[in-house]
């Protein structure tokens, strides 16, 4: 699967369990280790945590394996690493602190 078709992917899927603000950055020559980011925000950690999980489950199901999970047990910043894809999901909370989308996109 090319890049661009796992984005759109990854976007349908998040989109599809609600998550709220998808915005995608296009990271290719800020970033050494990935080449988009898909950040979203869910309602609360349970919520940010099901988004993260049922998008685990649907990769898997297109024969592509997350490399690594990071941050489910407290659901306030849940990472999704897909090697060419990194999906942030995030408590609004979170994302206003951490507002990587002013770290990355400017």
């Amino acid at each position: 699967m090319q890049t661009n078709e796992l984005v759109a992917f990854v976007t349908d899927k998040i989109d599809d369990m609600k998550a709220r603000d998808i915005v995608t950055l296009d990271v290719r020559g800020k970033s050494s280790v990935t080449e988009f980011m898909v950040i979203c925000s869910g309602t609360s950690s349970r919520h940010t945590k099901s988004i993260a999980g049922y998008l685990a489950a649907e990769v898997k199901k297109i024969d592509v394996q997350p490399l690594g999970i990071e941050g489910e047990a407290s659901g306030e910043w849940v990472l999704l690493d897909l090697g060419d894809v990194v999906v942030h999901v995030m408590l609004e909370e979170s994302r206003n602190f951490y507002q990587l989308e002013k770290l990355w996109g400017g």
